[in-house]
């Protein structure tokens, strides 16, 4: 069995990304013997304690994904210590989280994207909150893909 390590994906308001990149990164994580602690959280505090967005949950719950047992919380400071790996969506909430990162945590903070391997084009996942059902398929693509280079990266 792998060493343990634990992942935080982070979007703005924890209902849309990064709920979705928790539920498509626990479904695929099960082909593997990797061990990762997964948790998603928000640089806002708008919806704490909310389920994800109805959109979200529809078009992932499409490709069999499962958004049980996730709720909406903020990022505390105590994660920059506990996640190894904190992986945002899009570079305003990187530079929100690295302004109040201590320096000594910095290195752990990444955009998601960049374990992506067959979007070249994208290097943020789009916030499809105020879009429409495109969005929110173009979400799980991007997701999808760095997920499978996050676990490639993980399994060395």
């Amino acid at each position: 069995m792998a060493k343990s390590t634990s992942v935080l994906f982070v979007c703005l308001g924890n209902i849309c990304r990064s709920p979705t990149a928790h539920a498509v990164f626990r479904q695929k994580l099960k082909a593997t013997k990797l061990d990762v602690v997964l948790e998603s959280a928000g640089t806002a505090s708008y919806h704490i304690g909310a389920t994800p967005d109805k959109r979200s949950i529809k078009h992932g719950q499409a490709r069999n994904y499962d958004f049980s047992n996730l709720f909406a919380r903020a990022v505390i400071d105590d994660d920059f210590e506990f996640y190894d790996h904190i992986l945002v969506m899009d570079n305003a909430n990187y530079q929100d989280l690295m302004a109040r990162c201590p320096e000594i945590y910095q290195h752990k903070i990444n955009l998601f994207l960049n374990y992506a391997t067959n979007h070249p084009d994208y290097d943020e996942v789009p916030d499809p909150y105020y879009g429409g059902d495109q969005g929110f398929e173009t979400v799980l693509d991007l997701i999808e893909d760095a997920s499978d280079g996050l676990i490639n990266t993980l399994s060395k």
